[in-house]
């Protein structure tokens, strides 16, 4: 399992490896300059903020944040207020950092997702983009979430889950994920999940992309060509999903 030391080196190198930056950009339509941390395009950005149904001056919660991308879009989109979580000080350093337009209605936190912090009932949506599989189990950020969860408070939750029959190649952390049963079983209501192939058709070029690329030494690139080829070797499967439930 990934440690808040490895992912702080991982922040630090991609945040100034420009290949990288233009590799997320083409691959997933981002604008230039865009801190993307994870996979989602930019259409699937607008997907997530849609699914969250936030209002002006609504509070939500970005549990594994990273550096703050996304949330912020949503948070420029919507009005709401946003607290991001993320057990990387790197990455909470940088989303600080980068929260202009958004300043003043954005705070950014170093804490574990499966305690974070807030008071029960406390946030009108929570997000968490491809990183839920890390908890353990994934079911006690789960729970996390419907705790902070206000009644009525919607969940957004992006990731992989496994083919039938699942792959003894996938990881054990991809393997055991089962977001309809883990939600139901945290006590949310109208669970969905939904294969979003269009975003992992997008993650297989990002992938391609980067093997392509000429590292030149560039340590980000390096680590972004080791995972892309580990992923693509268990493409097939796993499918990319997205999850929304509500809080009762």
């Amino acid at each position: 399992m990934p440690d808040a030391q490895g992912f702080n080196a991982w922040h630090a190198d991609v945040a100034r490896s420009s290949v990288c930056q233009q590799i997320f950009q083409r691959a997933l339509g981002l604008p230039p300059e865009f801190p993307s941390n994870s996979l989602l395009t930019w259409d699937a950005i607008a997907s997530v903020t849609e699914a969250l149904r936030l209002s002006p001056g609504q509070a939500f919660a970005d549990l594994a944040c990273g550096r703050g991308g996304y949330s912020q879009e949503v948070a420029r989109r919507t009005g709401a207020r946003l607290v991001g979580l993320d057990f990387s000080e790197v990455a909470v350093t940088i989303a600080h950092a980068a929260a202009r337009g958004v300043r003043g209605r954005t705070r950014f936190c170093v804490g574990d997702y499966t305690a974070v912090g807030l008071r029960d009932n406390s946030v009108d949506a929570v997000m968490c983009i491809d990183a839920i599989q890390f908890s353990d189990p994934p079911l006690a950020a789960m729970t996390e979430c419907r705790r902070i969860l206000a009644s009525g408070g919607r969940l957004v939750i992006t990731a992989w889950e496994p083919t039938e029959p699942v792959d003894s190649r996938l990881p054990e952390r991809t393997q055991r994920m089962n977001l309809a049963r883990e939600l139901a079983t945290a006590g949310f209501s109208h669970v969905d999940v939904s294969s979003r192939p269009d975003w992992y058709q997008a993650e297989r070029r990002l992938w391609e992309a980067a093997i392509e690329a000429d590292s030149d030494g560039d340590s980000a690139l390096m680590s972004l060509q080791e995972e892309g080829t580990r992923a693509l070797e268990t493409f097939a499967v796993k499918r990319r999903v997205c999850a929304t439930a509500i809080a009762p």
